[in-house]
């Protein structure tokens, strides 16, 4: 058993990380509630999780880290986190998420094609069986009309997979890419905010909820929890949240899932969370590993 696993109080952190990835699936149901246009959505949660961070930076006395890697994975979460709710308002909440989640098998492209970085069995495994999951998405997208939302979504998969890389490269600072990237789209996007004419306080509580629990308090709750929980348990408790959002917006709002739909998110899920299992397994760490913007 993974030393880590033994330290008295470490079911704390694992709390810690789950509690961040209940946080982390509202992001579906709230982004179909709040009757604003996702770009003013998007601007509003973002500047609310970014004050919701400084004041934890601010508290814990940790510095900004300012350099090219932390920049450029600021840039890859603006993209990340403006395309999700964008696709939300587009495909179902099931399509978004989980075609967000294919982001590890975009690390391992992109990582051949820049990097040189020859991909192992494994690797191509996890790319194939995630390609074939995505194409059932496209198919229910040309069925039913959701195909932009549908390529949206992949491309926020793309850009959460340059979070990832940017994260956990040389010089990296993942909690000031996260706070810089929500503060920069925060405010580029919160104008968007005074063209809306719903103001109730349900849209209100709503906006507040989704950028203090989905943005900033998840992404705390995770920084904290993960330094401390063995990365297979990371790996499957992450694995979670895509089935979980879908789940609260049918629930709550009604949203149905088409079987396509369905067929697609069980081998994305299942084919993501295998190889993190496994990376995980060879003291690697896990893309899994990594908060959903």
């Amino acid at each position: 058993m993974d030393s880590i696993q033994r330290k008295p109080g470490q079911w704390r952190y694992v709390l810690c990380v789950f509690l961040a990835s209940v946080c982390f699936s509202t992001g579906g149901l709230f982004i179909k509630m709040i009757p604003w246009s996702a770009l003013a959505i998007n601007g509003a949660r973002n500047l609310i999780g970014s004050m919701i961070i400084g004041f934890y930076l601010l508290v814990t006395r940790r510095r900004i880290v300012f350099n090219r890697t932390v920049l450029m994975g600021a840039l890859s979460m603006i993209g990340v986190t403006t395309l999700f709710a964008v696709s939300n308002k587009l495909t179902t909440a099931a399509n978004a998420i989980v075609l967000q989640f294919t982001a590890p098998a975009f690390v391992i492209l992109f990582m051949a094609l820049l990097y040189g970085q020859k991909p192992g069995k494994l690797d191509v495994l996890t790319c194939f069986t995630v390609l074939f999951g995505v194409v059932l998405f496209f198919i229910d997208g040309i069925q039913a009309g959701n195909l932009l939302g549908n390529i949206t979504a992949i491309l926020s998969g793309i850009c959460y997979a340059g979070v990832f890389m940017m994260n956990t490269g040389k010089n990296a600072d993942a909690i000031s890419s996260c706070f810089l990237g929500q503060l920069t789209a925060g405010l580029i996007l919160i104008p968007l905010c005074f063209l809306e004419k719903n103001f109730t306080a349900p849209t209100l509580t709503a906006i507040i909820v989704l950028g203090i629990v989905q943005v900033g308090g998840a992404y705390i709750l995770f920084s904290i929890g993960i330094q401390h929980t063995a990365p297979v348990t990371a790996s499957l408790i992450a694995g979670m949240e895509p089935i979980l959002n879908p789940l609260l917006v049918a629930a709550f709002y009604g949203e149905k899932v088409s079987a396509l739909s369905i067929i697609g998110s069980a081998i994305v899920v299942f084919s993501i969370v295998s190889y993190n299992i496994r990376l995980a397994g060879r003291g690697q760490r896990t893309s899994a590993g990594e908060p959903e913007f």
